[in-house]
């Protein structure tokens, strides 16, 4: 894909959400098939990816399915299959993590490096895209001079850089997660994270202090980028993902749209980029990110450490915004003093007093809604003057997203003019009794109507018809015009009509004449529509960056093993997933770092007492777990170290019948 166009990329739980986030200006959307994708808990059958896959070619858009799991030797056929039955279906390209799936033969699609392949130097990007990958899903935590360093060491004619830019935040590193599956044998690299980093965790220092009590310690708040887009293209990310493949239908339209519209203005600004799908979406309503499910935002690193603030300690809840303090409390009804416009069916939350420090936010549904007086549906024991409530559903938000709340049309100019009579026609008209008293009738003749959408695609198509001058020039000019302009049921919006003379037509002709040349547009659209394909290997085969491999690798199968050994790595550990790697090891491996949260970094300590102390081991706990925390200054990163519970953990299965 030509390194000037930008694309929105948008996640899809099921197809109608995938749909809904092509008409809201999502440029690609990713979703999960039948089996193998890392949410394991939102596949879809491959007739429903074939259906969006339908809406979303008509726009250019694309369809990228996740096959981002890593897998045992029995899946890697059945993989294999689904794959070549995903290309029949539409599928524009593979989001995969197991590079045993580059051993094997897989449809002639273009493979994505799913961001579970840990991309976070230059050196690996590198390698990835000399083994085939044409796009790659970097790291979250990298910083603009990362990224930058990425995009040095890579071509953008071969391989484009992608980077989530809202949503959920995984507090490790992208398939560098074990936590699950140790405690629980559901393995985040196999789709069924269990999600420990949103539990409450104690935190004690060396000594046995409590340093932070019950706090959800490894939750982050959620990514935000929007502003930041436009230093992101300059550091050469071409593709903006949108995390949240387990989310709603309001929360895709809403993102989508918010981030659709930046990216807009951004292109309005600096025309030399465009827009990666074809037609312009509008919006029925404004986009407002913060009232769709977050826990509050944070830009995470890409401005480096010193100006982020990313920890979600209190809750890992949607809150939603604060609406203002209570004031009065009545028999049914409580006020506030806040400036919020709120309305019946709104949802109100707060924290009670009881359970500060906890994850327990208590909320209620307002009955009524009389100006600063709120009449909830039950009046909690709990509520208290000057506590402060947030409204986690805005019900008129809510009910603005239910209904039909943008659509997306292509720019289309079209123009009428006569045509031989040797012509092929693509639509004979009976001539006899057209009389109109209009003008002087014509010899007999062709009129040809000929579109040009705004990708430049053209196409022309005749009729045979008796046509007249018309008396009333203005009328017929208006008459054809309005005709040729109804458009309104196709994907189409006439943008320019130019008709060369004002003649007198029959509305059916022209009508039909509308007809047939909207049906070959869209044919000759599908047959122009982009196919980029497989990128090719380099060859020789390049060197891995590593001669030995530890089970961060998530190598768990013999393609994996052979792929790596062709690239020259000398020694394969077993994934963590076989159960093979014994002991105390890296559980998590995060840049989120507790010392630094609670300013006992020894690099950044400005309290003088500090300065010298060493960066020792810490501990989580959270009830009988106890989870040691160790400290890597020099890459500015925090392990959380633990071991299997003792107990034998079967591997699932993530590749049952579909």
């Amino acid at each position: 894909m030509p390194d000037h166009l930008l694309e929105l990329l948008a996640p899809a739980r099921d197809a109608d959400i995938g749909i809904e986030a092509i008409k809201h200006g999502a440029d690609a959307v990713y979703i999960g098939g039948p089996a193998y994708g890392a949410r394991a808990a939102a596949g879809n059958r491959v007739e429903d990816i074939a259906r969006l896959a339908n809406f979303a070619h008509r726009f250019h858009a694309r369809v990228f399915v996740t096959l981002n799991t890593i897998f045992d030797d029995s899946e890697i056929e059945p993989a294999r299959k689904l794959a070549w039955e995903l290309h029949a279906a539409g599928a524009d390209a593979f989001i995969v993590q197991d590079m045993g799936l580059l051993e094997v033969d897989m449809p002639p699609l273009p493979l994505h490096a799913s961001t579970q392949t840990d991309i976070r130097t230059a050196e690996k990007a590198r390698f990835l895209q000399d083994v085939g990958f044409s796009q790659i899903v970097l790291a979250r935590e990298l910083t603009l001079d990362e990224i930058q360093r990425i995009r040095a060491a890579t071509d953008p004619k071969r391989c484009r850089l992608e980077f989530f830019i809202h949503g959920a935040l995984c507090v490790a590193f992208s398939g560098q997660c074990y936590i699950s599956h140790a405690h629980t044998g559901r393995s985040a690299n196999r789709g069924e994270c269990a999600q420990a980093c949103r539990l409450p965790y104690t935190l004690e220092d060396p000594q046995g202090r409590i340093v932070a009590y019950d706090k959800h310690l490894l939750s982050l708040k959620d990514n935000d980028q929007s502003a930041n887009l436009s230093a992101l293209i300059d550091a050469g990310i071409r593709a903006f993902k949108i995390e949240g493949r387990y989310k709603d239908m309001a929360y895709v339209k809403n993102a989508t749209a918010h981030y659709r519209q930046l990216l807009d203005a951004i292109m309005a600004e600096q025309p030399q980029y465009a827009a990666a799908s074809s037609g312009r979406s509008t919006h029925l309503f404004t986009p407002q990110p913060e009232k769709s499910f977050n826990r509050g935002s944070t830009d995470y690193f890409v401005n480096g450490r010193e100006h982020s603030d990313i920890g979600a300690f209190d809750t890992p809840k949607f809150a939603g915004e604060a609406i203002g303090s209570v004031t009065r409390i009545g028999h049914d009804w409580f006020e506030i003093d806040g400036a919020v416009e709120l309305h019946n069916g709104d949802g109100v939350s707060y924290q009670p007093a009881s359970n500060k420090g906890s994850d327990k936010l208590s909320g209620m549904r307002i009955n009524v809604a009389q100006g600063k007086r709120l009449f909830p549906n039950e009046m909690p024991d709990d509520l208290q003057k000057g506590m402060t409530l947030y409204r986690n559903r805005d019900q008129a938000f809510e009910r603005a997203l239910e209904k039909e709340s943008a659509e997306r049309r292509i720019g289309v100019m079209m123009s009428l003019t006569t045509s031989n009579k040797e012509e092929s026609s693509r639509r004979s008209v009976r001539t006899t009794g057209i009389s109109s008293g209009h003008g002087e009738p014509v010899e007999p003749q062709g009129l040809q109507l000929t579109l040009t959408d705004a990708d430049g695609i053209t196409t022309t198509v005749h009729c045979d018809a008796k046509i007249e001058m018309a008396r009333d020039a203005e009328k017929a000019l208006t008459t054809l015009r309005g005709n040729l302009a109804k458009l309104g049921n196709t994907d189409f919006i006439a943008t320019e009509i130019d008709i060369a003379v004002p003649w007198f037509v029959p509305a059916s002709l022209i009508n039909g004449l509308r007809r047939d040349g909207i049906a070959a547009l869209i044919a000759a659209r599908e047959a122009m529509r982009p196919r980029p394909p497989r990128a090719i290997p380099v060859e020789p085969p390049v060197p891995y960056p590593e001669k030995e491999l530890t089970y961060l690798a998530n190598v768990l199968n013999q393609h994996a093993r052979d792929f790596y050994r062709k690239h020259g790595v000398e020694l394969i550990a077993d994934a963590y997933e076989a159960d093979t790697t014994p002991g105390e090891v890296s559980l998590m491996i995060t840049r989120h770092c507790l010392r630094y949260s609670f300013n006992l970094c020894p690099k950044q300590a400005r309290d003088w007492q500090l300065k010298g102390i060493k960066a020792e081991p810490m501990t989580l706990i959270n009830g009988s777990e106890r989870l040691t925390l160790r400290f890597d200054c020099r890459a500015c990163e925090m392990h959380v170290v633990g071991k299997s519970k003792n107990r034998v953990i079967p591997l699932t299965p993530v590749g049952k019948a579909y």
